[in-house]
């Protein structure tokens, strides 16, 4: 796949088959739509292309610095690779793209850029200056400029019943399971692992403390999940804590996570956990014995799990 961050790099003198959106989640619904855009665009001998946006156009447009995405950008374009699209298009969206009318964003992106061939687009999709543009709109566009477009019916999309929204919704209330369903694959968290304060070595459940640059990304409720990572190679389980450790008196929300036989130092390094399972709430300890007692048992609880996993 072939990835651009600009628009005045692209040329191609293939037709191809565009589809365009957010596509926060990459879920089960948005991959049924763009694995139907690649097998139309292979049987037709097309370029099969994904336009996609960043930042989230509610960042320019409303200020919205509280909107939280699924995923970073970076874990977008590794979800979207592995669908098997021919090109991606992460196009910035900026207070001046927002201003081109449905007509110039037609003409000057899909057509005179794109070379598009056919349009594949959601029922209720929109775009252009306020959002000008809509599905008829773009069929007079097709007859003008000479592609076609194909609208995925309300009816398809409900067929999944599965939506971005519904996904960070289960996210927040630590339903993992259900959201991983949504989505098709684990949710993750993509981070560098930075120094900690070492507590965790000192009653021996060492943690891996994972910092997330992108302030936009979601962060599931505080509490313990059992997780999953491939580092250097080797696939690791653990348990992951996200919270603000009241038992030692913690002030800032962390996110910590305690790898099963792994001791190989990771300090400065990007790691990526797959989120399997909210296994409790954060709770306040008596003392940091009982913490630890507590910790034992949550890992005997995960590597049940885990065990159910790799031998069902």
């Amino acid at each position: 796949m072939k990835i651009f961050t600009n628009l005045s790099n692209f040329k191609s003198t293939n037709k191809t088959f565009v589809t365009i959106g957010t596509f926060d989640g990459v879920h089960i619904g948005h991959q049924k739509v763009i694995k139907k855009l690649i097998k139309s665009a292979k049987n037709n001998n097309a370029t099969a292309v994904l336009l996609t946006f960043f930042p989230h156009p509610r960042m320019v447009l409303q200020k919205d610095l509280d909107i939280k995405l699924i995923n970073t950008i970076e874990e977008r374009t590794e979800l979207l690779e592995n669908l098997g699209l021919d090109i991606l298009v992460i196009h910035e969206f900026s207070l001046e793209f927002a201003k081109l009318s449905a007509l110039e964003f037609v003409r000057n992106i899909l057509v005179n850029t794109l070379n598009i061939s056919r349009l594949v687009i959601g029922y209720d999709h929109h775009f252009g200056k306020n959002r000008e543009g809509n599905f008829e709109q773009l069929q007079e566009y097709g007859h003008t400029y000479n592609f076609k477009v194909k609208k995925i019916s309300q009816k398809e999309i409900s067929d999944i019943t599965v939506s971005s929204t519904k996904v960070r919704n289960a996210i927040e209330k630590g339903e993992i399971v259900k959201a991983n369903s949504y989505l098709g694959y684990n949710f993750m968290l993509t981070g560098i692992v930075v120094e900690g304060k070492n507590l965790g070595e000192k009653i021996g459940f060492p943690t891996a403390n994972l910092h997330i640059s992108e302030t936009y990304k979601l962060i599931p409720k505080t509490g313990a999940y059992i997780v999953k990572s491939n580092i250097q190679n080797k696939v690791v389980f653990g348990m992951m804590n996200i919270g603000f450790r009241p038992t030692v008196s913690g002030v800032n929300q962390t996110i910590e996570i305690h790898f099963f036989n792994f001791n190989s130092r990771i300090y400065g390094k990007k790691i990526q956990i797959e989120v399997l399972k909210f296994l409790r709430e954060e709770q306040k300890f008596n003392s940091v014995e009982a913490l630890k007692n507590q910790l034992a048992k949550d890992k005997k609880t995960s590597e049940n799990y885990i065990n159910g996993i790799l031998f069902e």
